[in-house]
């Protein structure tokens, strides 16, 4: 069931690649090299065992669990990996939006549009809309690693107080350093991809904003060109 899940998230970023400007199939072999094939690759099994590898100098019943669960409440693999498949959601919007475009011609029989996948039009706008949910969302998972794990850093030592635990007792973390390395990198290419995202939409903001004033200037041009005729023939 996995193995589907990561081939479809695979899938989606190729189709999605169709339709992306040269940042944005940057940004899709970000993911798909830095994030998720070094996620299946290594960082999975790097924090495979963490629970039973979670070891306090007490063996109270219940003491490791209550502790363990205290200071990581959820496994940073796993909340990296719900982070990979949220910021990749939003691109299933244009690869509806196109779908939808595909389908009404189908439906008509007719040419509607000069080209379904060309990013003009509604499917700009859910373009736009979609790298500002995928750039709101790689912020928001990185506030909440910030938040959840106290910073962006993984302690060899941890010391816990909670009950069951009869006194502060002392829990060590398995590969320290090893889990640091693969968190700061998974922090660097977070931000990379929301420094691709906000590039991405401003040039295209950009673009779009060149191709309006040029539009007006052309109308205002043949405007006054047609006013200048009139004179003349009058």
């Amino acid at each position: 069931m996995r193995k589907m899940s990561w081939a479809f998230l695979r899938d989606l970023l190729s189709g999605v690649n169709k339709y992306s400007t040269g940042i944005g199939r940057i940004w899709v072999a970000v993911v798909f090299l830095f994030r998720l094939l070094v996620y299946l690759a290594a960082a999975e099994n790097i924090w495979k065992h963490e629970h039973d590898e979670f070891e306090c100098n007490i063996k109270q019943p219940g003491c490791e669990n209550v502790c363990f669960d205290h200071f990581f409440p959820v496994s940073h693999i796993r909340l990296w990996a719900l982070q990979l498949i949220m910021v990749s959601t939003p691109s299933l919007l244009v690869v509806f939006h196109v779908a939808y475009r595909e389908n009404r011609e189908k439906r008509h029989n007719q040419k509607l549009y000069k080209n379904t996948r060309k990013t003009d039009g509604g499917l700009l706008c859910t373009y736009l809309i979609s790298l500002i949910l995928k750039t709101g969302l790689e912020i928001f998972f990185l506030v909440l690693f910030y938040k959840l794990y106290n910073g962006f850093k993984i302690p060899r030592l941890v010391k816990c107080d909670i009950k069951p635990c009869p006194n502060t007792v002392d829990c060590y973390i398995s590969k320290p350093t090893e889990k640091m390395i693969f968190l700061y990198f998974l922090v660097a290419t977070s931000c990379l991809c929301i420094i691709l995202n906000l590039s991405e939409l401003s040039y295209l903001l950009f673009k779009y904003s060149i191709k309006c004033y040029l539009k007006r200037h052309m109308k205002n041009k043949q405007g006054s060109k047609a006013i200048a005729v009139n004179q003349n023939s009058s």
